[in-house]
């Protein structure tokens, strides 16, 4: 009986490893939209995009350039940590990291707008796209401060 039991358990460990070596897991976002380059590239896009902007300008104008890619980073890990990436998000938490800016309902609207620009300019497609705005808008109400 004991052996009989210890067969069963070898078979049942055995089907098991089997099973996690041969059975597609499914992909995550981070895998979905291409990985950690496609992730730096849109974040790369979206802050130019940001930068530029007469409205949104005035939240990135007069960094530093070590600043600048600092911020850079920790959209990246961000992101990446977010969407099932290896990542770890480094920075502070966005009620921190955004206190006292003032950025407005007006404000997040804009640069979600732009973050819609960048992905379509990427062409990530329709449920990625809407499974990355979601995870971005449960930031909302840490970031915004004025209604």
């Amino acid at each position: 009986m004991k052996k009989l039991l210890v067969l069963v358990c070898a078979l049942v460990f055995s089907l098991s490893l089997y099973a996690d070596q041969h059975m597609e897991k499914p992909k995550t976002l981070y895998q979905r939209l291409g990985g950690y380059d496609a992730i730096a590239a849109v974040t790369d896009d979206f802050i130019g995009r940001l930068a530029t902007d007469k409205q949104l300008g005035k939240f990135v104008v007069g960094h530093s350039e070590d600043s600048l890619k600092k911020l850079r980073q920790r959209v990246v890990e961000q992101l990446c940590a977010a969407t099932g990436g290896p990542c770890v998000y480094t920075g502070r938490d966005m009620k921190t990291a955004h206190k006292g800016m003032g950025i407005s309902e007006s404000d997040w609207n804009l640069a979600v707008n732009h973050l819609i620009a960048t992905l379509d300019k990427f062409k990530v497609p329709a449920a990625e796209k809407n499974e990355l705005l979601t995870a971005v808008s449960a930031l909302k109400a840490d970031i915004v401060e004025k209604k």
